[in-house]
């Protein structure tokens, strides 16, 4: 496997428009860079392309811009291209919202594809022989924002906090990892990190609300540069009901949040390095899937809206796409907007790969993508929700059935021996 990695700054100017809670907050500082985070990856035969964006997501037109120029470029089929947005809340609107359609940065997007276009020419040039790594391991620094009472009612976290102590939904604590180390002096070069959190643990009220920042992953990757010498491109996870356990309290808890993930990633590269019986991919093939589902308009929406942007107006019957990228046995599932992590997870119990990480904001942006339930106990993810109860359903069974597509199988073999 070689690799070559490039990190590209994408910060506007203080005083832009902030995609925030908001959809008019000025930013009056800045407190980090914006970066497009970029990992290439050939094994001899494919080359793919990981692209990490600290945005808080994009219109499907756009990605797909983004996906087919950047293929151009690095010369790899555009299914090989896969990108994902952190989320963050401090970057600039790159999507368009129905309700303020004006928000939207035009002239900031158009200097988005260049600097991605830019970036790839730049990290053309300077593979380098890799090998190969995977490792999972639990990180207790978020939790899931929704309280279901009793009665099968939900509470929303943020505006009920003396609550958070009652937390009781289920909660992604997976922080997912690809580790490549130099073949010749074995040094780790590059993390490709994934965790289920809104980053939003530096949007405090005030000034942290109108700061342009990227947020914990920012932190995460400084410190895992600090500490390991290695670059680290961050890919959000199911996120949709997942918060820091430190939410909006300002940069120390984006820090604090941030340095205990690093933590987890060091000792990962100690572990995998020292078992690499255990955690090598010793294939590592790269393989790479489009396809599309359908899911039906939901007609008692309280925003009364058919579709989030007008590329969705009007319809009754959406066609969601959905993509799909594997090294070895680790693989990825970019999904079209702001996944809970109860379908996350399902996906990746039913998936045949060893291990599966979901990419946030992938493939478009269709809002809050929840299961059938959500919708009964309510809150603020299910009155978001743009497609009808089955939704949430058809979406797992899309991907499930995508990645044994991919993998090439119609059942899972059954092992010969079982470690008991």
């Amino acid at each position: 496997m070689k690799i070559a990695k490039f990190e590209q700054i994408i910060t506007p100017e203080v005083g832009t428009t902030i995609g925030g809670y908001g959809p008019f907050d000025e930013t009056f500082r800045k407190v980090g860079e914006l970066v497009v985070s970029m990992l290439a990856m050939d094994d001899g035969k494919n080359k793919a392309l990981i692209l990490g964006y600290d945005l808080i997501g994009m219109d499907e037109p756009l990605i797909d811009r983004i996906r087919r120029e950047a293929a151009q470029v690095l010369g790899t089929p555009e299914d090989f291209v896969i990108l994902s947005c952190t989320h963050t809340h401090e970057g600039p609107h790159t999507r368009t919202l129905c309700e303020h359609p004006e928000t939207f940065n035009a002239a900031y997007v158009e200097q988005l594809i260049k600097w991605t276009v830019d970036g790839i020419g730049k990290l053309k040039g300077n593979f380098q022989e890799v090998d190969t790594y995977f490792y999972s391991m639990k990180v207790d620094a978020n939790v899931n924002r929704r309280y279901v009472k009793r009665d099968n009612t939900a509470k929303f976290f943020p505006h009920c906090r003396d609550m958070e102590p009652l937390a009781n939904e289920f909660c992604d604590q997976e922080l997912g990892l690809l580790l490549f180390f130099a073949k010749d002096t074995r040094m780790p070069v590059e993390v490709l990190a994934n965790y289920a959190a809104h980053p939003l643990a530096a949007h405090a009220p005030g000034l942290g609300s109108h700061s342009l920042s990227p947020d914990y992953p920012g932190y995460l990757r400084q410190f895992v540069k600090y500490e390991s010498g290695a670059d680290c491109i961050f890919v959000t996870g199911a996120a949709g009901d997942m918060f820091p356990k430190e939410s909006e309290l300002g940069q120390g808890a984006a820090e604090r949040m941030a340095k205990q993930l690093a933590s987890a990633v060091m000792l990962a590269l100690c572990d995998a390095k020292r078992q690499p019986e255990r955690f090598k991919i010793e294939n590592p093939e790269i393989k790479a899937l489009r396809t599309r589902f359908e899911v039906n308009r939901r007609m008692d929406n309280p925003r009364k809206f058919g579709g989030l942007n007008p590329y969705y107006r009007g319809k009754d019957i959406f066609s969601l796409p959905l993509q799909f990228l594997s090294v070895g046995d680790i693989s990825f599932v970019g999904v079209p907007g702001e996944l809970l992590a109860e379908l996350g997870q399902e996906i990746k119990w039913h998936s045949p790969f060893r291990k599966t990480f979901i990419l946030y904001g992938s493939t478009a942006y269709f809002d809050y993508l929840c299961h059938g339930n959500a919708l009964v106990s309510g809150g603020y993810e299910a009155w978001s929700q743009l497609f009808d109860s089955r939704g949430g359903l058809k979406l797992v069974e899309a991907a499930v059935d995508g990645l044994y597509e991919l993998k090439g199988i119609d059942v899972i073999p059954s092992l010969p021996t079982a470690d008991f």
